[in-house]
């Protein structure tokens, strides 16, 4: 049972006299009555807070302003703000000491890396190697990559090959090698394994005998290139260097007072030969041997049994010379383009001994010697006389036949009457 409120306070008074009625207060139509009730409570839920002053829009019943915007200050990030709100507020992290950056972080890839120790290698043998060797050559060389092996259904076995080699091909390029195929081929190789893949690599027998074969085939067109080199070319300039030095010699003994007319040794040369519409200049030598004379650059003088002919100065006769129309300086390449009248002198220590082109004979064999005759065959000459005789090699390269060039003396003229017309112009 609830206890009846007492009639008065401790202090003695009663509630009636502490408190005053409401038609004493008046009513709370009144303008301000309200506002006056509520001051005259001492209630502390509706006090204001200390340092506070009663809303002045609640005392006048206006309605409240917007309020403003407000922002609050920027702060450290809390993720664990709602802990704060709920439970108080947190001590804020001291911030880290201030230190100074790394030389790694101030260089980057610049800063020296620590050197590294190198790792010892095992001791290798020929079977170790070859095993590396194996393993290389597998590990580089990429397998193919087979297909996806097609699932089974489910509930059902997949189908394994039956029947022999042949099937088993069939379905491993179907469906690619097993997986134990593929792990074995991924694993290292026995000793034998190695061995075997090593003679594999060995090239067969036939195929050494091809290289073999190439290499001699090449090492046949190097030397033939060699040789032509040396023929058309080098021959040429030795030849060359060789009747220049003959000629030299010759006008050295016709100053000393050497080298009259008369019987001279095979080789040694005596006369020069002038050929001015194919700019030649080529001492004549005794003989026609092919390497004391014709390989020397030199042109030779017919001299020895039936092909015997008399030097220039004979009163009647055929003076008959054979030179190189290639290679060895050849002398007589361009005779072919002689024509009837172009001169050919012969100069001696006395006298010059001039001729005049002819005739020519484009080709005739090698025996024919009725080419160099007193009177030759096929020349037009018809009587004794004078003559001279130019025979060569063609065609050109070859010496299957012979080219015949004659002439016949027109001018004998000392030396001490100076150069005929034909060398002066």
């Amino acid at each position: 049972m609830t206890a009846l409120r007492p009639e008065r306070d401790s202090s003695g008074v009663p509630y009636d006299e502490q408190y005053a009625s409401y038609e004493e207060q008046g009513s709370y139509e009144e303008p301000g009555a309200f506002a006056a009730a509520v001051d005259h409570l001492a209630d502390p839920l509706t006090d204001p807070l200390p340092g506070q002053h009663p809303s002045p829009w609640f005392r006048s019943g206006q309605p409240a302003p917007e309020p403003e915007p407000q922002f609050p200050e920027p702060e450290w990030y809390d993720p664990q703000g709602y802990a704060r709100d709920w439970y108080g507020a947190q001590q804020r992290p001291e911030p880290e000491p201030a230190r100074e950056p790394t030389y790694e972080e101030l260089y980057g890839a610049y800063a020296p890396q620590p050197q590294r120790q190198p790792q010892p290698q095992p001791p290798l043998d020929d079977e170790t190697v070859g095993l590396r060797t194996a393993d290389t050559r597998r590990i580089v060389e990429p397998e193919p990559q087979p297909e996806p092996e097609p699932q089974p259904e489910p509930g059902r076995e997949p189908e394994r090959p039956t029947g022999g080699r042949a099937a088993r091909r069939k379905a491993a390029k179907k469906g690619g090698p097993p997986a134990a195929s593929r792990a074995e081929s991924a694993a290292p190789l026995s000793r034998v394994e190695a061995r075997r893949a090593e003679r594999a690599r060995k090239p067969s027998a036939g195929t050494v005998i091809s290289r073999g074969v190439g290499e001699l085939f090449i090492t046949i067109g190097v030397l033939m290139l060699l040789f032509v080199t040396y023929q058309l070319w080098w021959t040429n300039i030795r030849a060359h260097q060789q009747a220049n030095g003959a000629a030299n010699d010759l006008q050295e003994e016709w100053a000393k007072g050497k080298g009259k007319p008369g019987a001279f040794e095979p080789g040694q040369g005596f006369a020069l030969l002038h050929i001015p519409r194919l700019d030649v200049v080529v001492p004549i030598a005794e003989g026609i041997d092919k390497s004391g004379v014709l390989d020397r650059g030199m042109v030779g003088h017919y001299n020895e049994g039936g092909t015997k002919t008399p030097m220039p100065d004979a009163k009647q006769g055929n003076f008959a010379v054979a030179g190189h129309r290639n290679t060895h300086g050849e002398p007589f390449r361009y005779i072919n383009q002689l024509e009837p009248g172009d001169p050919i002198v012969v100069e001696t220590q006395d006298k010059y001994f001039v001729y005049k082109m002819a005739s020519i004979l484009p080709q005739t064999s090698p025996g024919n010697i009725s080419v160099i005759a007193p009177v030759p065959e096929g020349s037009g000459f018809t009587k004794p006389g004078r003559y001279i005789t130019l025979t060569t090699c063609t065609p050109e390269f070859t010496s299957k036949y012979r080219m015949i060039v004659w002439g016949k003396m027109v001018e004998e003229r000392p030396r001490g009457k100076g150069k005929p017309s034909a060398l002066v112009n």
